[in-house]
């Protein structure tokens, strides 16, 4: 095993043929993108909180794990580089975000213009793509086939995106496209036969450009986007990590995980 760290990212290189990727879980922001932040924006509080603690269990199965620990609000690493909607005709965040989840703004002043945005495309966006790019060809050199999880979280009540409580596990394969049947019908399988959990399928959340770009399973690379509610791992009124309730989520993902292989 080989473990890559910057302070942009963390790598954890495994052999396992699924790799784990938690592009939502980070909260730092240079200095200079910081100074020109609102301070309810430097608390990022969209973040993806503890998404990188929930699938930790990476390290017992001998998965990779690429996690980022770049804010959302720096750039949006699961968003295409030319900031087409993924959702069109719904609300949604930009490349690099102007406004919270709450339509607030993140920067004081002057936004980011386009030479700005490109300038983090090619510091922080280019270089986490790179890495899921080789490493998912890689994989499938050694086992014949890949499989991409991207996982994510977010508040059970989020009225910008969605109405009422978000649905318990949501789970997106850009609605067939990214995941071959037999693979997203084995982990559906395994949520359909527990109760303590909803759950859906291509529901409101699809998956992002990650899952989109990188699901090609007619060359055997497989993508699924599992988006968590946070009401059961969190304390959300004050985003703190709840053990007894993680091991209960954790408990079912490990399960439909194992089913991939």
């Amino acid at each position: 095993m080989r473990k890559s760290v910057s302070k942009d990212y963390l790598f954890h290189n495994r052999n396992s043929p699924i790799l784990f990727s938690i592009p939502h879980d980070g909260d730092l922001i240079p200095d200079e993108i910081a100074k020109n932040m609102n301070d309810s924006a430097l608390q990022t509080p969209d973040r993806d909180f503890y998404v990188s603690q929930i699938f930790n269990f990476a390290k017992d199965f001998d998965i990779s794990l690429l996690k980022t620990n770049i804010s959302r609000f720096v750039i949006d690493l699961n968003r295409p580089p030319d900031n087409y909607s993924l959702y069109p005709g719904q609300s949604v965040t930009e490349l690099c975000p102007t406004t919270m989840f709450d339509e607030s703004p993140i920067y004081k002043t002057e936004k980011p213009d386009s030479s700005e945005i490109e300038r983090r495309i090619e510091t922080y966006w280019k270089p986490y793509h790179q890495i899921i790019k080789d490493k998912l060809e890689v994989i499938k050199q050694q086992h014949g086939f890949a499989i991409l999880i991207d996982c994510h979280s977010i508040k059970s009540e989020v009225p910008r995106f969605f109405e009422g409580r978000l649905t318990d596990i949501n789970i997106g394969t850009n609605s067939g496209k990214s995941c071959g049947d037999e693979i997203i019908q084995s982990f559906m399988s395994v949520l359909e036969a527990q109760s303590r959990y909803s759950h859906v399928l291509n529901g409101r959340f699809k998956g992002g450009y990650i899952t989109r770009h990188y699901g090609k399973p007619e060359e055997k690379i497989h993508a699924i986007q599992i988006e968590l509610s946070q009401i059961n791992y969190l304390d959300e009124k004050h985003n703190r990590y709840d053990y007894e309730k993680a091991e209960k989520l954790k408990t079912v993902l490990i399960r439909a995980i194992n089913s991939l292989c």
